[in-house]
Order: structure tokens, then C-alpha cells, then sequence
């Protein structure tokens, strides 16, 4: 998204970075437009809150994506002088920002009682998902701009021991993780009504609030530092062991943590970005063994459409997602009607709301072929 268009890797590029950052586009449109959000299977949900799914690991995938492409053009950035540096960095997190915020206002109207009526802005919600890439990546680039990157690992692991002990002490016991005590809700309330956070939940939490941002941060750091130690290190068999086992031991790590402080996504916790970093290490050190050193290639284009124009087709398939479901015929949405027809007739509920969500990601996929073809790249 926002540093990956910007940051496409001139020199030194590897196709298995490419490739996970593509997935992620993809596995984001899949788990973001099922037909039917009361028919998914379970790999394919959130966790509600303690726990750990595959759908939990593709957003941290995303930000540690985001922070590998840094660590290929931050020489660049550094080079520059800070008032440049900072001018570059902020208007992209800025843009990115508003970005998001139009994506939740998005399509500015609602339908109800039998009319369109604009919806009321003074209720929009403050944080999204492209709010917090923005902002981890703005947070993410000043760090790696002034810190070196030894002192950035010892940085990385006060951040998350810090936000352990915050959680720990601020929240309310007796359970300081519960959705109704912990401190990232808590926070959130003091500067937010409640009508301005995400509405999913029982009470008023939102699971990309200000507090919580910080953890995920480290998820872009790492990142960068993968980058890093590739970049030193080689496209060797060597470098991609070295990787894997990290990956594993980050895992353990997290698994052990947890046992004191939970795995959960909604509130970011530190031990659920080193799970997700974990498993990062270990499926980019499986994509490296597999296109850099095994050269098996042929399948890779399919990811790289997504990753050549990720902000954009991410934001397309918001966009067309939510107009299917604005647009009405007969009083019943455009969507239901094509999934109802076109999907539930052929397949069990589950079946076709998962098709629904592969068909979508494929016409999304088509629109970044025709852009790729074309040689269309949209960047901030």
C-alpha cells in the first residue's frame, strides 16, 4: 500500500518479497468480502478475541511486507536531509490517512426506509485499517531514520515489554485483557464517543485504536530488519535456514508468553506480533527456498498483479464491494442478488459465500492484470 508502491525494489529485488506481498492483497479481498458473513469457515475468521487464526496473520503480514520494502529504500531516504525526510514521510502518512477515513465514510450515503439519505458524518469512525498501515509506517520510518539496527531490536522489545506492562497495570482487574477492562479501550474513550469506534462488538472498542498501534509498529520493524538480513546475508540456502528458524523460535516465544499475557488481535497484544512475525520468517523463508534458490517461478505472476498496484486494488475492491451493497434493485441489494443467483443456487451457504469472496479477489486480480499490461502503477 503506502510504501509499497512507492518502495518497488530497483536493485537487489527478490521475487519471494514480491510474492508474500501480493498474498496478503489477495488474502485481505478474501477474508474482507465472503457472500455471507454468517457462512465462513473457520480459517477464514477473526478470532473474536484470545486466540489465533490464519485470517489474524494477514494484516501483521502486511505491515512486516510493508517494512521489508523499507529496508530496500530507506538508503534513499536517509540520504536526504531531515526537513525533506520528514516532508516525504508525513504527506504520504497523511494522504494514507485520509485515505482510509473517506474509505469508512465511503459511499457517503445509506439506504433506508425506502431512500437514499446521506449518512451522518459526525458518526464516522476514526480508525481503519489503512489509518493504522499509515501511521505505523509514519512511526516505522522516523525510527529506522534515526536509530541504527542494533539499537532498533533492544528498541522493539522495551516497545512490547512497555505495552505489556501498560496493559497489565491499566486495565481493570480482575481481568486487565477483557473486552469491557482493558487499557486500549480505555484510552480510546477519553478522546472518542463511542459512535466514532468500531460498532462489532458488545461495547464500544475499537481494535485499531491509538494505544494499540504502537505494538503493531514492531510488526513493520521487523520487517525492515528482515530485509536487512537478507540484504547482508544473500539469497543463499544459508540465509533462508537462518530465517526459518528464527521464525520458529519467535513462535515458541510467543506460545510460552502467552501463558501470562494472551495471544489477541484485537488488542495487538506483544505476544501476538511476535507469533505473526514468527510465522512471517517462516513462510518468507519458505517462498525464498522455493523462487530464489529451488527457481521455480512460473506460478509467481499470479501474486505479483496484487503487488504492483496494491493500494489501488485494495481500495477498488472496497469501493466496488460497498456500492454492490449500497446499489438496490427491487429494494434489495445488488449484491445479495448476484450471490443469491449466481452462487447460493450452485453450492452449500458456506461453500458459495467462499467462492463469492474467490470470484470477487479474481476480478480484482483482473483489474491489476489489465493495469499490469497497461504499465499503470498508481503510487502516493
Amino acid at each position: 500500500m503506502i510504501s509499497i508502491d512507492n518502495f518497488n525494489i530497483q536493485s537487489e529485488r527478490y521475487l519471494s518479497l514480491d510474492v508474500l506481498r501480493g498474498l496478503t492483497v489477495a488474502l485481505m479481498i478474501v477474508v474482507n468480502t465472503p457472500g455471507d458473513w454468517g457462512n465462513i469457515y473457520a480459517p477464514f475468521k477473526h478470532s473474536d478475541w484470545h486466540g489465533y487464526t490464519p485470517t489474524d496473520w494477514v494484516f501483521p503480514a502486511f505491515l512486516f511486507v510493508v517494512g521489508n520494502a523499507m529496508s530496500f529504500s530507506m538508503g534513499k531516504l536517509k540520504s536526504m536531509n531531515k526537513h525533506d525526510f520528514f516532508k516525504k514521510v508525513l504527506k504520504r502518512t497523511f494522504i494514507m490517512f485520509l485515505i482510509g477515513l473517506l474509505l469508512n465514510a465511503f459511499p457517503f450515503v445509506k439506504y433506508e426506509n425506502g431512500h437514499y439519505a446521506l449518512i451522518d458524518f459526525n458518526s464516522l469512525r476514526l480508525w481503519g485499517v489503512l489509518q493504522r498501515i499509515a501511521i505505523c509506517y509514519g512511526m516505522a520510518s522516523i525510527m529506522v531514520y534515526y536509530i541504527k539496527e542494533s539499537t532498533l531490536i533492544i528498541v522493539s522489545a522495551a516497545v512490547l515489554l512497555l505495552y505489556w506492562l501498560i496493559l497489565y497495570f491499566c486495565g481493570d482487574t480482575p481481568d486487565p485483557y477483557s473486552l469491557e477492562t482493558n487499557a486500549v479501550r480505555t484510552l480510546d474513550l477519553m478522546y472518542l464517543e463511542p459512535k466514532n469506534m468500531y460498532r462489532h462488538y458488545p461495547v464500544p472498542f475499537d481494535p485499531l485504536g491509538l494505544l494499540s498501534t504502537f505494538p503493531a509498529v514492531i510488526n513493520v520493524i521487523a520487517g525492515y530488519l528482515a530485509g536487512v538480513f537478507i540484504k547482508k546475508n544473500g539469497n543463499t540456502p544459508g540465509t533462508v535456514l537462518k530465517m526459518g528458524v528464527m521464525g520458529i523460535g519467535f513462535v515458541l516465544i510467543a506460545m510460552v508468553w502467552s501463558i501470562f499475557f494472551p495471544i489477541n488481535k484485537p488488542l495487538w497484544t506483544s505476544t501476538y506480533v511476535i507469533v505473526s512475525i514468527g510465522y512471517c520468517l517462516i513462510f518468507l523463508s519458505l517462498l525464498m527456498y522455493v523462487i530464489e534458490i529451488k527457481s521455480v517461478k512460473k506460478w509467481t505472476y499470479f501474486f505479483e498483479v496484487f503487488g504492483k498496484n496494491p493500494l489501488f486494488i485494495y481500495v477498488m475492491a472496497w469501493i466496488v464491494i460497498s456500492l454492490m451493497t449500497l446499489i438496490r434493485l427491487d429494494d434489495i441489494p445488488l449484491k445479495s442478488i448476484v450471490y443469491k443467483n449466481f452462487f447460493v443456487n450452485l453450492l452449500s451457504p458456506i461453500n458459495a459465500s467462499l467462492l463469492f469472496s474467490m470470484v470477487y479477489m479474481l476480478l480484482m486480480w483482473l483489474v491489476g492484470y489489465v493495469m499490469d499490461r497497461k504499465k499503470i502503477y498508481v503510487k502516493l
